[in-house]
């Protein structure tokens, strides 16, 4: 996969991906306009947007009922080293979830492919392009 980043202005930044593009702006309080997310966002919100389609698939494949089915993403950082410490995902299930699914679950949300990357980091290169 490749993507294309752009500068529409100010302190947007754009990736093109897909036949889609992804806006990014940092908060006034950067100096950015606030018109979407920054980065960091975007980047925390993959990782619950990708638990969330397996816990869903997981529930449809079985035909499940989706209403009420939620998921949170909270954090924790370590002001100390000025990073992010921990992500906790918490899933949230339909009433009337049968409790016999409710590990099968956990461990489908578990294969995100988004949190396997993070878990298994890739190689991550920058280099100069003429």
């Amino acid at each position: 996969m490749n993507m294309s980043v752009g500068f529409p202005g100010g302190l947007k930044v754009s990736a093109q991906t897909g036949g889609h593009v992804v806006l990014t702006d940092q908060s006034e309080r950067y100096g950015g306009e606030d018109a979407a997310p920054p980065p960091f966002d975007l980047f925390l919100a993959s990782i619950a947007t990708c638990s969330g389609f397996y816990a869903l698939r997981f529930c449809q494949k079985r035909g499940i009922e989706t209403d009420g089915l939620a998921l949170h993403l909270e954090t924790e950082r370590d002001e100390q080293e000025r990073r992010l410490a921990r992500i906790r995902i918490l899933l949230e299930l339909p009433s009337g979830f049968p409790e016999k699914y409710e590990r099968a679950i956990l461990r489908a949300v578990d294969q995100c492919a988004v949190k396997r990357a993070l878990s298994d980091p890739p190689d991550l290169d920058v280099a100069i392009s003429r």
